[in-house]
């Protein structure tokens, strides 16, 4: 069943037990106060006999009750016994029980088909007679003729009010069914349509209010725009790896026909092949390693507290034990910075940052620590060439070389600044970079102190 459907049958139906509900108790009410009323007059009118019946007790007879009998009723005595021994009755089409009662009552007498009479039982001490000073019923009786006819014109009206109600609610289901499926009709052909023809359609949502759908509309139109994006690098990142690869695995079968050729004949282009291909594959080694090590750093790593200042020193003891340059470690923090986060991935940034200005620089390099405020900030400087203005907001992106020439000699792959910005992000950190041509260039990674 459609969505539409459900919403027309379900305010259909509502609205449906809601107007019975509400007519069924405008027609229990109108019919209680109106019988109320007709109980009364026809009590009031029994009074007024019984008064007559006091004030002339000499003239009581079947002529006093026909005179004072309902237009449609009957008046009639009973004795203790269930008798009736006098009656009265104007144009009565009905029959309800005999009985004797020593007390007052008021009641309404269902008829079937036929109109409801109204009953007023009055206990008396009859006055004339031989029955003088006996306790009889005076019972008084009239159907309920008016009443019953003015009940079936409110069954009438409330029956085609609840008709003509009905109308407008079908329509208005209709319309709210519309005005709320639309939009997801929308939605489910622009998903088709990016499913079939892979494209990456949004919806409209301008001149829209603001309510539920358009939020929804908008998270879509949010997902399709990160979807893309994610798209798109995962395409530059497959496209920019098999490039990386094509070229060393080129080399290596180059020179492996090369050995194939003339490899017995001349040692020292045996060498020479040998090592080409050993330092070949060495990149490639790397590179996939550090591929790897991107996708492994998008999951969160389990986290403990790591002493910055511990971690920091001893990844500088050992690049000034691996390298004969100038290494400097200065440390402006008066006390010990402990971060919450992944020891390995931590010091996997200081290695890449630290490697890269030995890489592209040729005198010292300064690494500095200091904490600023609720901050703390980790430096790395080199004296080399510099970073232009206009390549430095490209420097972290994947495979991303300033010179490419120049990395691919020092074994270059373009991909550690971009596992240092994943990793620094994973940290809730920053990294930036600082740097003017000539001048070299200083990283800066920044976290946050709880």
């Amino acid at each position: 069943m459609k969505l539409k459907t459900k919403i027309q049958l379900f305010t259909g139906i509502f609205m449906l037990i809601l107007t019975l509900i509400i007519n069924t108790a405008i027609y229990m009410l109108f019919y209680k106060v109106s019988a109320d009323g007709d109980l009364k007059s026809l009590a009031d009118q029994t009074e007024r006999l019984v008064i007559a019946m006091k004030a002339q007790p000499d003239v009581i007879s079947n002529e006093l009750f026909r005179s004072f009998a309902p237009a449609e009723g009957m008046i009639r005595v009973v004795d203790q016994n269930g008798t009736i021994f006098i009656s009265a009755q104007q144009l009565a089409q009905y029959d309800i029980p005999l009985k004797f009662s020593s007390n007052e009552s008021q009641a309404i007498v269902k008829q079937g088909s036929e109109p409801d009479v109204a009953v007023i039982s009055k206990p008396i001490i009859w006055g004339v007679g031989e029955r003088a000073g006996e306790v009889v019923t005076l019972q008084v009786s009239t159907q309920l003729t008016h009443l019953n006819s003015t009940m079936r014109t409110l069954f009438t009206v409330l029956l085609m009010a609840t008709i003509f109600m009905l109308v407008p609610i079908i329509i208005g289901g209709n319309v709210l069914s519309r005005f709320l499926l639309n939009p997801i009709k929308s939605l489910i052909q622009t998903m088709r349509e990016n499913m079939q023809e892979a494209n990456w359609k949004k919806i409209d949502v301008q001149n829209r209010s603001k309510d539920e759908l358009y939020e929804m509309e908008k998270t879509f139109n949010a997902m399709i725009d990160h979807l893309k994006d994610n798209y798109e690098k995962q395409e530059t990142f497959v496209s920019d790896a098999s490039h990386e690869l094509k070229t060393p695995i080129s080399i290596v079968k180059s020179y492996a026909q090369l050995l194939k050729r003339r490899g017995t004949e001349n040692q020292q282009l045996v060498q020479e092949s040998v090592e080409a291909i050993d330092s070949e594959a060495d990149r490639m080694g790397k590179l996939v390693e550090q591929m790897l090590a991107l996708a492994k750093n998008k999951h969160s790593a389990a986290k403990e507290r790591v002493n910055i200042d511990d971690l920091l020193e001893e990844t500088v003891t050992t690049f000034q034990k691996a390298y004969t340059r100038e290494i400097i470690y200065k440390k402006d923090a008066s006390d010990d910075v402990v971060l919450t986060g992944n020891k390995d991935q931590l010091e996997q940034v200081f290695y890449i940052l630290i490697d890269n200005a030995l890489k592209y620089s040729e005198g010292k390099v300064e690494v500095c620590l200091a904490r600023e405020h609720k901050q703390l900030l980790i430096k790395i400087r080199d004296y080399g060439l510099g970073i232009p203005e206009e390549e430095q907001a490209r420097i972290f992106d994947r495979f991303y070389r300033v010179d490419k020439a120049r990395s691919r000699d020092t074994g270059g792959t373009g991909l550690g600044l971009s596992i240092a910005a994943a990793i620094v992000k994973e940290h809730q950190g920053e990294i930036t970079v600082q740097s003017k041509v000539g001048e070299g260039a200083a990283f800066i990674v920044t976290f946050p102190i709880a």
